[in-house]
């Protein structure tokens, strides 16, 4: 047994990292201190001033354990890794975590380009967004398109360099051709640049040189010409239409806001670049009733900023904790000075009332919707249950599937319907250990062996030690079983349960000639289900879940292993260049297709490493 008391003398006076784990040695909670004996003592003092989540964690630590740092930002910084690591169930998680898409224009090359990307790299190229609405952003990439000639291509295209022949964007006007000579350096610089005015929204002068230009085509009765810049003065301002000034200073700015009521919290966030707003995004986090909201909002900015692309100049916030702290760490993220403000009155207060008006409304519209789903799960549950006789609602639904591609790298997966929801942390992945080929019985048998077999353990340990049972990720066995197959994979499941001693009702949900959901099976009878009613689109949908799960898992195996063998086998290419040949292109076809000097343009690679590549991939005479 964990001597608390013991553990707790030996806590130092210095900032470090600590771990909350459970009783199965997972952990359950990360923090950072500045001082470990403080902050640790505090947990297993007096609770009346614990929110409830404090609470319902305490009675669930069996052990911790600590790392002690030389500094708090050390500390700050391993915290934010570790939360990343173990995705502790009592920390402030973000389910959202996006990255947003940018517009990237490539300055620096000799004849940029313009692409769509959501990854950020300190290599020289502009980057406009982040932006929230990502068809906007397509749409906006389209008109840009239209009304300036700039190419798109992943050519490398230097002044004076080889001259080829172009290709149909030319002949569309779609591009200038730079690749064929046909254009100077000089000339294409300042399309990108008034490229980069528009996105900046400085468009007004470029809107009235059209019109001018118009104007004049339109006086030498050259109608034609006149149409085509009407069509281009439209375009822009619809790219202008996209985005509302909302300041004057022009800078890269975030405001985050929340509201709360008696339960959750909703957290927004608008996103404001170059004065204008781009965008919101809105985080829902459940059980924080009684949190402090400068805590929730220090733990939602280490969370949000610790995963996202981009950070700005300035966030602002109605209240926070660690205020220094968390600017130096974000400061370091973004190579340049950060700054957390908590603004008093003005434009900013104003804005970041609006984004607090903003998050009350979509907590109340949360509430309305988890209302409304809630019935309707509730009444496609108990229609479920009509049809199959039960005794009880399934409330806790497990769904089975196996996937393999021509025999290799079978694997399962399971995933978990909760009240009608899908409960993604409960989510499962096999590699198949014991079956070779493509021998789906005996695959299933053993995921579910093992599942089961776990599941088992879990309880007794959690009965030895009078633990919840939330305290296990395999404890809580469904109320009902969903095989995705017929009569063959149902009686697997049977046996495995029987062989266990375990009594849960078990279905197959089967598909027709085009692999569209037909029906269930049960007690070795087909029962069909009405096409368009609630029961078979659940059905239909736990179906296409575990499916695009099992497929999903297979895939990510298979790109490993194609990973590992490719990269693996060429000469002077270690794990470490490996790495970075992987960061910097995404992939082997990126890699296969780069040139002698993008691949130098990696710190670690080499000549040697270089032309190693080259030669691997049959490109040496070309480059050379």
């Amino acid at each position: 047994m964990f001597d608390f008391k013991y553990q707790l003398k030996l806590l130092p006076d210095k900032p470090g990292v600590y771990l909350m784990k459970n009783s199965l040695g997972e952990v359950i909670y990360v923090g950072k201190a500045k001082i470990l004996k403080n902050r640790v003592r505090q947990y297993f003092q007096s609770s009346k001033n614990h929110s409830e989540k404090v609470k319902a964690m305490v009675k669930n630590i069996a052990e911790f354990e600590y790392i002690v740092t030389d500094s708090e930002i050390e500390a700050l910084i391993l915290e934010c890794n570790l939360i990343k690591k173990y995705k502790p169930r009592y920390n402030i998680l973000l389910k959202d975590d996006k990255h947003y898409p940018f517009i990237k224009i490539t300055t620096n090359e000799d004849f940029p380009r313009i692409f769509v990307t959501r990854i950020i790299a300190k290599d020289g190229a502009k980057y406009f967004g982040p932006y929230v609405d990502v068809s906007a952003v397509y749409e906006t990439m389209e008109l840009i398109k239209k009304i300036f000639p700039i190419r798109t291509c992943k050519r490398t295209i230097i002044e004076n360099g080889n001259i080829t022949r172009p290709c149909l964007n030319y002949h569309i006007n779609l591009c200038t051709a730079p690749c064929a000579g046909l254009i100077s350096k000089e000339d294409y610089s300042k399309t990108v640049g008034e490229i980069i005015n528009v996105l900046n929204g400085k468009d007004s002068i470029i809107i009235k040189q059209l019109k001018m230009d118009m104007e004049k085509a339109s006086e030498e009765m050259d109608f034609e010409r006149a149409a085509f810049l009407r069509d281009k003065i439209i375009a822009l301002n619809k790219v202008s239409e996209k985005q509302k000034i909302m300041t004057g200073s022009f800078e890269n700015e975030d405001f985050i806001n929340l509201d709360s009521d008696e339960k959750d919290t909703c957290v927004n966030i608008f996103f404001v670049r170059n004065g204008k707003i781009v965008g919101r995004e809105h985080f829902m986090l459940e059980n924080t009733s009684g949190e402090d909201k400068a805590i929730i909002i220090s733990q939602f900015i280490k969370e949000f900023y610790g995963g996202t692309a981009f950070i700005p100049k300035n966030i602002y916030v109605p209240d926070i904790l660690d205020v220094e702290l968390l600017e130096q760490w974000l400061t370091m993220k973004r190579g340049s000075k950060v700054e957390i403000k908590i603004p008093q009155k003005g434009d900013k207060k104003n804005l970041l009332e609006m984004v607090k008006r903003n998050a009350s409304a979509t907590l109340d519209q949360f509430k309305l919707k988890i209302l409304q789903d809630k019935a309707l799960h509730k009444e496609t549950l108990q229609d479920l249950a009509h049809i199959l006789n039960l005794e009880e609602l399934p409330n806790r639904i497990e769904a089975y599937d196996i996937s393999n591609i021509q025999g290799v790298d079978s694997v399962g997966s399971m995933v978990v319907f909760e009240k009608g929801k899908p409960k993604n942390s409960d989510y499962r992945r096999f590699k198949i250990k014991t079956v070779k080929g493509a021998n789906d019985y005996d695959s299933m048998r053993e995921i579910l062996i093992r599942r089961f077999k776990r599941g088992l353990d879990e309880v007794k340990a959690i009965e030895e030690r009078n633990l919840e049972l939330s305290a296990g990720k395999f404890c809580i066995f469904p109320d009902l079983i969903l095989m995705d197959g017929g009569l063959g994979q149902i009686n697997i499941a049977l046996e495995v349960l029987k062989k266990l001693n375990i009594d849960i009702p078990v279905c197959g949900m089967v598909k027709d000639d085009r692999h569209n959901t037909r029906g269930l099976i049960y007690n070795s009878e087909e029962l069909f289900l009405k096409k368009n009613s609630n029961v078979m689109h659940f059905i239909t949908r736990i179906q296409d879940e575990v499916h695009r799960f099992a497929i999903s898992y297979h895939r990510s195996l298979r790109d490993k292993r194609i990973l590992h063998s490719v990269l693996e086998d060429i000469p002077n290419i270690g794990a470490k260049r490996r790495k970075e040949l992987l960061k910097k292109f995404g992939s082997i076809d990126n890699i296969k297709k780069a040139s002698y000097k993008e691949l130098l343009s990696i710190d670690s690679i080499d000549t040697k490493a270089a032309n190693s590549i080259l030669d691997y991939f049959g490109k040496a005479s070309l480059e050379k």
